[in-house]
């Protein structure tokens, strides 16, 4: 039987550092290859989020808000709380575009594909970013999705374990698998390289070309891809703090606010921290705890602030009433 996919702990005590959940999804990992032969990617990443309600932001003011709740909860589960600079500098600014057909053909299968920019004094800087990405919350399935694009630029595969709360109530933890490939829009072959800088016409079929999993997607009507909801995604995201969970486990933790650019409608928040590792063994179960713990006191904590049910792709993609999909 697959391990559970969430867990309860609201009314769980003390756990072993053996019994660990996060060590044992960490530990669920498949020996099997991809149709060229090579050995399928192993999880590198823990990624905890929490989705915030958006009205709570306000002013600037705001994250150093949050920080304070975020302190709290370190202080209460025995984490350091080391401040940022970055926190007394105002936020940063980064552009977000989802891609996909009219009927999302791609997140209806679990895909996405964004492409972000960063700002600076008003002024876009560095190479466009494109990610593209599958998610579900099944591990064997995830590990065996070969994400690997077609191009002969550069690139890096990012596999996370990602923890959110519980979908109905606080005081829990749900995973999701995000199989992640990145790289520079400079990398991409000219032809695509166009169409996603200029946001031009471009079919289902020349991005299956680009990116080989999507060739498992049909389409029997139009196949034109374009930004998701007519949405431009405006993102202020500020560092707060480093948060150590002892065993020389550190983790830079952040806040996002999404908004649509325009009319500056801001639809939904997150607040995230990120330990990278080399395989389940390279960390230590008593910082993969405190790691837990913290996690669920803060969602206690900042209850108010919480919003269950989405994530912030899902909230792009529900702006006009998609229903949320099994993978969110």
């Amino acid at each position: 039987m697959a391990p559970s996919t969430s867990l309860d702990i609201a009314n769980r005590g003390p756990t072993p550092a053996s019994e660990s959940t996060i060590q044992t999804w960490l530990s669920e990992q498949y020996s099997s290859t991809y149709a060229d032969g090579r050995r399928c990617d192993e999880l590198g990443y823990l990624q905890c989020k929490l989705i915030l309600k958006p009205d709570r932001f306000t002013s600037p003011h705001v994250f150093k808000e949050f920080a304070g709740l975020i302190h709290r909860a370190a202080d209460a589960t025995g984490v350091a709380y080391h401040h940022t600079p970055k926190l007394q500098e105002r936020p940063e600014v980064r552009e977000v575009l989802f891609l996909d057909t009219g009927d999302f053909h791609l997140y209806n299968h679990a895909f996405i594909l964004r492409r972000r920019i960063s700002y600076e004094d008003g002024f876009p800087v560095d190479d466009p970013e494109i990610v593209f990405k599958y998610r579900s919350p099944d591990m064997m399935v995830a590990q065996a999705m070969d994400v690997r694009p077609r191009i002969s630029g550069n690139y890096k595969i990012k596999f996370k374990l990602e923890l959110l709360p519980l979908k109905d109530r606080i005081g829990g933890v749900r995973r999701l698998l995000a199989h992640n490939v990145e790289f520079g829009l400079s990398q991409a072959p000219e032809a695509d390289r166009l169409a996603m800088t200029s946001l031009d016409h471009m079919s289902l079929k020349e991005l299956q070309h680009l990116f080989p999993p999507l060739e498992i997607i049909s389409c029997e009507g139009p196949d034109d891809v374009a930004l998701v909801n007519q949405c431009i995604v405006e993102e202020l995201m500020q560092d707060i703090c480093e948060l150590d969970f002892g065993h020389r486990r550190r983790a830079l933790a952040n806040l996002a606010l999404w908004r649509s650019r325009g009319d500056h409608r801001a639809f939904v928040g997150e607040f995230a921290y990120q330990l990278h590792f080399n395989g389940p063994d390279d960390i230590s179960p008593k910082a993969l705890n405190a790691c837990e713990r913290f996690f669920i006191e803060l969602q206690q904590i900042a209850g108010d602030w919480l919003a269950l049910t989405t994530t912030k792709t899902g909230a792009v993609y529900r702006l006009k009433g998609n229903p949320p999909q099994a993978h969110e």
